[in-house]
């Protein structure tokens, strides 16, 4: 099978991973999800941060990096992380309202591009609980590198309205790095789903 779109490419090392967790106020015992995860360099920050009694949920289709990441949950011994293969546009393995935070870094633009965004935001939405937040950090709409190309970058703006579709209303957008920004989502009306 070919990499998926974005495979072996993480935004980790850009943003500020202190300011990014103080953001989103990651706290002991939360269920997290790092959706489109990669290798996972996210996923083992959020552990640490979130402690033994938390977990972290990492879902890839990119077999190889789950591989890696699942290599590196066992040389450091950590038992609150989940990683798994799936294509989140399809289904997220997960149960319904089980996850308080889901990440999306540096990912949404890649499933716009390739159509796949309305299926995953709709899991998103079935995973979530109902006090939920979707975290979404995207690449400024400003010429690179490092990132894709200035025509496929998602302001603001566009992650608003794309999630606006979903059922999700912007909470605040932050500067997260020179090159990203930080968009918090929840949902418009907790207790239903679109179909």
């Amino acid at each position: 099978m070919d990499k998926p779109i974005g495979a072996g490419r993480s935004s980790f090392e850009l943003i500020d991973p202190a300011l990014l967790f103080s953001k989103l106020k990651l706290r002991e015992g939360m269920v997290f999800l790092d959706l489109a995860c990669g290798k996972g360099l996210y996923t083992l920050a959020v552990a640490d941060a979130i402690g033994e009694k938390g977990w972290v949920y990492a879902v890839d289709l990119w077999e190889e990096g789950i591989a890696h990441l699942q290599k590196e949950i066992s040389v450091r011994g950590l038992k609150n992380i989940k990683a798994m293969v799936a294509d989140v546009s399809k289904k997220i393995p997960l149960d319904d309202k089980q996850v308080d935070l889901c990440l999306m870094a540096t990912v949404l633009h890649d499933l716009v591009q390739i159509k796949a965004h309305e299926g995953a935001l709709r899991e998103v939405r079935r995973v979530l609980n109902p006090e939920g937040i979707l975290a979404i950090i995207e690449f400024k709409k400003i010429d690179g590198p490092p990132g894709p190309p200035l025509q496929i970058r998602l302001s603001p703006g566009d992650v608003e309205r794309i999630l606006n579709a979903f059922g999700f209303k912007k909470k605040w957008t932050y500067p997260v790095g020179p090159y990203n920004y930080l968009i918090a989502l929840s949902l418009k009306y907790p207790g239903q789903y679109l179909s």
